[in-house]
C-alpha cells in the first residue's frame, strides 16, 4: 500500500491561497499530530477547543482523512496564535505560562480557556497586540 507523503503546509503570511485551499481540503492528521505535539496540548484540551470528542479525533486518525474544514480552521487559528504569542514573549516557557495564568483584561480567566471559540482566539490575539506595544490594562 503506497503512502501519502506529509504535505507541508504553508505559513498565512506566505501564501494565502495556498492556506485557504489547505483549509478547504482539511489538515492531516500528522500535521495536526505535529502542531499539537509543538503547543503541548492533551486530546482532551482539543477535544474541548474543537467541539468534538476525543473519540471522534481518534477516528481521524484512524481513517486517516483530514479534518473538516471548520476544525482545520480552529486548529491553524490555534497554531497561529501560538506562533505569535512565542514571538510577544520571547520564548515558548513564558507565553505557555500567561496562556495558564488568569488575566485580568480577559476578564479573569485564563487566555487558554477561550481557545474554543473564534472571538476567544481574536481577545487573546488583541490582548497579546496591546502587550506587544506596551498597553497594559
Amino acid at each position: 500500500m503506497k503512502t501519502k507523503p506529509v504535505k507541508n503546509y504553508p505559513v498565512l503570511e506566505d501564501d494565502s491561497d495556498s492556506m485557504v485551499n489547505m483549509l478547504r481540503e482539511g489538515i492531516a492528521y500528522p500535521y495536526f499530530n505535529s502542531i499539537s505535539a509543538r503547543i503541548n496540548f492533551s486530546l482532551e484540551e482539543w477535544s474541548s477547543f474543537l467541539h468534538l470528542s476525543e473519540r471522534t479525533i481518534q477516528r481521524y486518525k484512524k481513517e486517516k482523512r483530514p479534518f473538516d474544514t471548520i476544525y482545520s480552521e480552529k486548529i491553524i487559528q490555534i497554531d497561529n496564535l501560538y506562533k505569535r504569542g512565542e514571538e510577544v514573549f520571547g520564548n515558548e516557557a513564558n507565553f505557555h505560562t500567561w496562556m495558564d495564568t488568569k488575566s485580568i483584561p480577559l476578564g479573569g480567566v485564563r487566555p487558554k480557556e477561550l481557545l474554543d471559540t473564534t472571538y476567544g482566539i481574536n481577545l487573546v490575539a488583541d490582548e497579546l497586540g496591546r502587550i506587544e506595544h506596551g498597553i497594559f490594562a
